[in-house]
C-alpha cells in the first residue's frame, strides 16, 4: 500500500518552502555590513530632514526633500530584491559588463552636448527623462567598478607589467576621467581614478609601479587646477576662505561657522541656523557642515565611525569571498563610497578645495541613492554567495 500525504500536509509544505525561499534571500548576508548600511540609510534622512527643512518650504512644504529621498530609496530597495535575488556572477558576462559601460559612456556624452545636458549652477552634469532628473556619473562610477573587476579577474592580465598590463587598463577610465571633467567635476573624475588605482593594487601591481602613475595624476591634477582663472580662485579660497567671503570662499566659510557653532555636543538635531540660508546647499554638498553643527564634534566622529564601519565590513566581505572578480567587486564598490566620503568631508572641513561631490546616503538625491542601494546589494549578494 502506497502511503500519501494528506492535502494540509501539501500545503503546509509549500508555504514552508516559500517561507523558506524569502529568508534564503537574505540568508548569509554579512550581518555586520548589513547593519551599518541600514543605520546610515536612517542617520542619513534624519540628517536631511533637519538640514533640509527650511529651505524645502519654498519647494511645496518642509518634507519635500525627504520625500523625493523616499521615493528614491524605495526605487532602490525594489532594486536590491531583485539583485539579491540573481547570481552576482553574471555582472561579468561580456554582454553585461559591456553594456553597463556603453550606456554610460553614451550617457556622459549626451550630458557635454549644449542643449540636451541640463546646466545648473554653472555645470552641465545631468540629463532629464522626463520629471527625472539624474547624473550619468553616478552611474558611469559603478560600471566602471564593474569592467574593472571582470578585467583584473582575468587569467591572462599582469598588473606586475606596468606597459602591458597595468598602463592599458588605465585606457577607459582615463576616457570616462576626461568626460566627466569636461561637466565639469573633478571630484568624481579623480574618485573614478583613485579606485582604478586601489583595484589595481588589490590585484597586485607593484608600488613603485603605482607610485609613477600617482606622480602622473599629480601632474595633471596641478595643471587642471592652475589652468583656469576661476579654479585658481577656488584654491586660493579653500586655503584662505575668510579673505573671500564675498565670492568663492563664502561657501566653505560658512560651513566652518557651522562647525564653530556647533562646539562639542551640537546645538541639538534642527536647531543650527546656518542653514536659514545662510549656507548653500546645506541638504546636499555641505550636509556634513549640518551633522557638525547640530550633533556637533561627537556626532561628527560617530557618523564617521559608522562609516570606517561600513567600509571595514564590505572589506570583510572582499577578503572572505573565494572568487576573484567577487573579491574585486566588492572592493571596488566599498572603496568608491569610502573615497566619496573622505573627498565630501574633506572639502566640508576646509582640507581641499571645494567640489560638487555629496556625501553617500547622507546628501539629497533620489536617483543617486537608488544607485548607491543597488550597489551595496551586489556586495550583499557576495557575502552571501561568497564561497
Amino acid at each position: 500500500m502506497i502511503l500519501r500525504p494528506a492535502r494540509g500536509a501539501n500545503e503546509t509544505r509549500r508555504t514552508a518552502a516559500q517561507r523558506d525561499t524569502g529568508r534564503g534571500l537574505f540568508r548569509g548576508i554579512d550581518k555586520g555590513f548589513a547593519a551599518t548600511f541600514v543605520l546610515l540609510m536612517l542617520v542619513g534622512l534624519v540628517t536631511l530632514y533637519a538640514a533640509s527643512y527650511y529651505n524645502a518650504q519654498d519647494n511645496g512644504g518642509a518634507l519635500s526633500e525627504v520625500t523625493s529621498q523616499l521615493f528614491g530609496i524605495a526605487v532602490g530597495a525594489a532594486g536590491m530584491l531583485v539583485i539579491l535575488g540573481i547570481d552576482y556572477r553574471a555582472l561579468s558576462r561580456p554582454w553585461l559588463c559591456g553594456g553597463l559601460l556603453a550606456a554610460s559612456f553614451i550617457m556622459l556624452a549626451l550630458v557635454a552636448i549644449p542643449g540636451i545636458g541640463r546646466m545648473l549652477n554653472g555645470s552641465r552634469r545631468w540629463l532629464r527623462l522626463g520629471p527625472v532628473s539624474f547624473q550619468p556619473s553616478e552611474l558611469a562610477k559603478y560600471s566602471m567598478i564593474v569592467y574593472l573587476a571582470r578585467a583584473l579577474s582575468q587569467k591572462n592580465r599582469d598588473v606586475t607589467r606596468f606597459f602591458a598590463g597595468l598602463v592599458p587598463l588605465f585606457i577607459l577610465p582615463g576616457a570616462m576621467f576626461m568626460l566627466i571633467l569636461l561637466q565639469p567635476n573633478l571630484s568624481t573624475a579623480g574618485s573614478i581614478l583613485i579606485v582604478t588605482a586601489v583595484m589595481a593594487m588589490i590585484a597586485g601591481a607593484r608600488w613603485r609601479h603605482m607610485g609613477l602613475v600617482g606622480a602622473a595624476g599629480g601632474v595633471l591634477g596641478t595643471f587642471y587646477a592652475l589652468s583656469e582663472g576661476y579654479r585658481r580662485a577656488r584654491l586660493m579660497s579653500f586655503r584662505h576662505p575668510f579673505d573671500f567671503m564675498t565670492n568663492e570662499g563664502y561657501q566653505l566659510s560658512q560651513s566652518l561657522l557651522a562647525f564653530g557653532s556647533g562646539g562639542l555636543f551640537g546645538m541639538g538635531i534642527g536647531q543650527g541656523r546656518q542653514k536659514f540660508a545662510f549656507l548653500p546647499y546645506p541638504e546636499s554638498d555641505f550636509i556634513f557642515a549640518v551633522v557638525g553643527e547640530d550633533l556637533g564634534w561627537v556626532g561628527c566622529v560617530a557618523v564617521l565611525a559608522l562609516f570606517a564601519a561600513f567600509i571595514y565590513f564590505g572589506l570583510r566581505v572582499a577578503m572572505r569571498c573565494e572568487d576573484r572578480f567577487g573579491s574585486l567587486l566588492s572592493g571596488g564598490i566599498v572603496c568608491m563610497i569610502g573615497v566619496q566620503c573622505v573627498l565630501n568631508v574633506a572639502v566640508v572641513i576646509g582640507m581641499m578645495p571645494t567640489t560638487g561631490l555629496p556625501l553617500p546616503f547622507f546628501s539629497a538625491g533620489g536617483t543617486s541613492i537608488s544607485i548607491i542601494m543597488a550597489a551595496v546589494a551586489v556586495v550583499m549578494n557576495i557575502s552571501k554567495r561568497r564561497s
